[in-house]
């Protein structure tokens, strides 16, 4: 993702993110906090809130119904949540842009799933009440990846998951001592060598952990 970021004439691309929702007052909280607000404000991320109802075509908005066989819950409407979407892929599509289609309630009728062919993403083995929370795992997740949002460039390469199964080390600030805890002397001996050693170590046997649960 991040190389799809700068453009070949060493410009700054902007990421897009068009996300799709029936829920897009969800994002204003977390569109104007920390790093994803300053990395709109400089112009590095863009996010797009799509509010599905608009498509829908009756005086309700109505974007759901009961599923046919029955059971419980709704289901999410073919016709509104493709007509949104192929508006929107109708738009312009700069390069690095990603579509996020949230679902709510039982799903999506599964013609949806037929006609678009999406990668579907799961964040965990757990149910969400809509795809809204995920949707920001995704952006918060791949925004780190964007050259110029953290404010050091070496903060992603030696975090946790920089490389498949890899476990960041354990990290130590002031004061040297809390509540009988003390800082690993290693840390403070100014030995750069020992030190990545020690990190290294420190990294190997917590990924280990919790390959090994």
């Amino acid at each position: 993702m991040a190389d799809d970021v700068e453009a070949a004439d060493g410009r700054q691309r902007t990421i897009r993110f068009d996300v799709l929702t029936l829920f897009p007052d969800l994002f204003q909280g977390y569109l104007s906090q920390s790093l994803l607000k300053l990395a709109i404000q400089r112009g590095l991320v863009q996010v797009h809130l799509w509010n599905i109802r608009d498509w829908a075509t009756d005086k309700h908005q109505k974007v759901d119904d009961r599923p046919f066989g029955g059971g419980p819950g709704m289901v999410l409407m073919p016709e509104p949540v493709m007509d949104c979407v192929e508006a929107v892929r109708a738009k312009a599509e700069p390069a690095g842009r990603l579509l996020l289609l949230c679902g709510r309630y039982e799903g999506f009728d599964d013609r949806i799933r037929q006609l678009l062919d999406p990668v579907e993403v799961s964040v965990g083995d757990f149910v969400c009440n809509g795809g809204e929370v995920p949707a920001m795992v995704v952006i918060d997740t791949v925004i780190r990846l964007v050259p110029g949002v953290l404010g050091d460039e070496a903060s992603a390469a030696d975090e946790s998951h920089s490389a498949p199964g890899r476990i960041e080390y354990p990290q130590y600030t002031r004061p040297r001592v809390f509540r009988g805890l003390e800082v690993p002397e290693v840390l403070l001996s100014g030995n750069h060598g020992a030190v990545a050693r020690w990190r290294e170590e420190q990294s190997r046997l917590r990924s280990e952990r919790n390959t090994n649960g």
